[in-house]
Order: structure tokens, then C-alpha cells, then sequence
């Protein structure tokens, strides 16, 4: 999922140096969606690891 965050980012950057802002503004919001659910879904996973007292890598 970060990477896909990473590709909608780096849309957003090319999108927007070449004045595309209206698809730069929408990359830009579908990145930071996709970082902070990524985000999520691992403070989840670590809060489960720890609740059932072991340490998943």
C-alpha cells in the first residue's frame, strides 16, 4: 500500500510541474489516504502482536 502511495506522490510532483494542478490535487489526496491507512493497518498489527505477547517482523 505504500507503494502505491509513492506512485500516486510522485504523479502528484509531475502533474503538478507541468500545471496539471486539478489531477496534481487529487493525486496528492489519494496518496495521503493510502499513506495513513497504511499507517493504520500497522499500528493495528503491531497492537496485536504485543497483545498476544509476541513480536511479529
Amino acid at each position: 500500500m505504500l507503494k502505491w502511495a509513492l506512485i500516486f506522490f510522485v504523479i502528484s510532483l509531475v502533474a503538478g510541474f507541468f500545471g496539471f494542478t486539478g489531477i496534481a490535487s487529487g493525486a496528492a489526496t489519494i496518496s495521503r489516504w493510502l499513506f495513513f491507512v497504511a499507517i493504520a493497518i500497522f499500528l493495528l498489527f503491531l497492537v496485536l502482536a504485543f497483545a498476544l505477547g509476541q513480536l511479529v517482523f
